[in-house]
């Protein structure tokens, strides 16, 4: 064990904050420590928009399903995967991008989650807390518009940060044994249903008994319905991933 290890272990998401602000100085270390992400070929595929507008925070809070802490955090931030960069250095060497791949796609999307994931730990190492807003991506097109984000670029997930005014208790994470195989891909359920146990007792300490829940039940309840149709659309029009 070491202070890396005992801070990645502790993650939790904080969503109500103190009202003591972020100051820029910190701002600009944790950027710092998400560009210092591993990137796929030096692409450097993302860009990061600091959103401190307060009509705009509160229109991607109502966007992103009534999410209050968007408005609310000292800090809001949206991570986008960006290809337009790559695009204008292609024109800086007269040379014309060959866009819309698959591969492209991923390879920004990665890019980005790599920073975010830095730009999170270099938070919480810095005393501050926050969660992922995936809720941005229920109406892309209008934080696009908001944002003034073009093409070849695209909003993955919002950021809000600032210092904890909560300390929830951790969410239980999938043990290692069914994370990590041994080989070859394989599975079993006996360990799912240990895990489904885990969470049962979490979410019942969690809301003094008001709330029965497992594990596979919460996620077959998202994953057997529809997600987000509209972004397979949304890509296309912004030329992500349609070869």
């Amino acid at each position: 064990m070491n202070q890396v290890i005992d801070l990645l272990k502790n993650h939790r998401s904080i969503r109500k904050f103190k009202k003591e602000p972020v100051s820029d100085e910190m701002v600009l270390t944790i950027i710092e420590a998400a560009g210092a992400a591993s990137t796929s070929n030096f692409i450097q595929a993302y860009s990061v928009i600091r959103v401190t507008n307060k009509k705009n925070r509160k229109q991607i809070a109502e966007l992103a399903g009534s999410q209050t802490w968007v408005e609310a955090s000292p800090l809001f931030i949206v991570f986008c995967a960006d290809l337009k960069r790559s695009e204008n250095t292609c024109l800086f060497e007269n040379k014309e991008m060959a866009s819309g791949f698959t591969e492209q796609f991923i390879i920004a999307t990665v890019d980005v989650a790599l920073a975010a994931q830095n730009a999170m730990i270099a938070a919480e190492s810095l005393g501050l807390g926050g969660v992922f807003i995936g809720g941005i991506r229920n109406d892309p097109e209008k934080v696009c518009e908001l944002l003034k984000i073009p093409n070849h670029v695209y909003p993955v997930f919002g950021m809000c940060l600032g210092y904890p005014d909560e300390k929830p208790e951790q969410k239980p994470r999938l043990p290692v044994n069914v994370i990590l195989k041994g080989d070859h891909y394989h599975e079993d359920q006996t360990d799912l249903k240990k895990y489904n146990k885990t969470c049962s007792e979490y979410y019942q300490n969690r809301s003094s008994g008001s709330r029965e829940d497992t594990w596979t039940r919460q996620i077959s309840d998202m994953m057997s319905v529809p997600a987000r149709p509209h972004m397979k659309e949304f890509l296309k029009e912004k030329g992500f991933g349609v070869k």
